[in-house]
């Protein structure tokens, strides 16, 4: 009778205990993810990021520079424009910093350049020189650094924005060929301020690590051109308007925030 009383005593206990402990479990997750750190994009970061642009640069007066050069000012009558189109790969590397409030939005500030090696070249005539004499007009974009200000909409470890700023394009222009027979090299080199804009959406993926994709245009406007020839040592100008479109992938390192 003794056991038969001390079996249901012990049954007794263990059912308030883990009553007490089922009705205690609740509270205990639901504190935990209440404490749990919010993600946010408060930050500042490294990164680097590679793609692909084009340039759409606009070449007025390849014809005159060289005919004028030879025949002297005022030869040539009208103008030549000679519009082309680079391609290629772009290489580069971003520093930032971003700061998230009210509370899904972000403002932030943005440092990058990227080198590339897209180039064009195309034949244009020289109807004051011997039949079927040329000058072929190549054109290629280095360098293109940028600083901007983006601002953007977060949704936890996703964020589409848009961004802005000046940016700066490093070009290099040549008129090749031969006229009257005689070779001519003409070569200059252009560094202009512009403007840029673009928009993407970047996505926090693991810890302190983000990627993103991107589109960007950039605006240079019209700009003359000192062109030199070490052959014949004359020198002159072409006009040139410049625009780039890019596409590229980036990826981000956050040194500050809770990622």
């Amino acid at each position: 009778m003794k056991r038969l009383m001390l079996v249901g005593a012990a049954v007794s206990s263990l059912s308030i205990a883990g009553a007490a402990l089922a009705a205690d479990l609740p509270m205990n997750v639901n504190k935990a993810i209440a404490t749990a750190p919010a993600f946010t994009w408060t930050s500042c970061y490294l990164g680097a990021h590679a793609g692909g642009a084009f340039a759409s640069p606009a070449v007025t007066d390849p014809v005159q520079l060289v005919q004028d050069s030879f025949l002297g000012p005022g030869t040539t009558i009208g103008t030549t424009t000679v519009a082309l189109r680079e391609t290629g790969v772009v290489v580069g590397g971003q520093i930032g910093c971003d700061y998230q409030f009210a509370p899904s939005w972000v403002i932030g500030i943005e440092g990058a350049a990227s080198g590339s090696n897209m180039k064009d070249s195309t034949n244009v005539g020289l109807p004051l020189g011997a039949p079927g004499e040329t000058a072929l007009v190549t054109t290629k974009t280095d360098f293109l650094p940028s600083v901007t200000a983006r601002f953007g909409y977060a949704v936890d470890r996703w964020l589409l924005y848009v961004k802005g700023g000046a940016a700066l394009a490093g070009d290099a222009y040549s008129v090749t060929g031969t006229f009257t027979g005689l070779p001519f090299d003409f070569e200059g080199l252009d560094s202009r301020i512009g403007w840029t804009a673009g928009g993407g959406v970047e996505w926090a993926f693991s810890g302190s690590w983000s990627a993103k994709i991107e589109y960007d245009y950039y605006g240079f406007g019209r700009n003359n051109v000192l062109m030199s020839d070490s052959i014949n040592t004359f020198s002159g100008s072409v006009n040139v308007k410049q625009s780039v479109q890019m596409v590229k992938l980036g990826l981000n390192f956050h040194v500050w925030g809770d990622q």
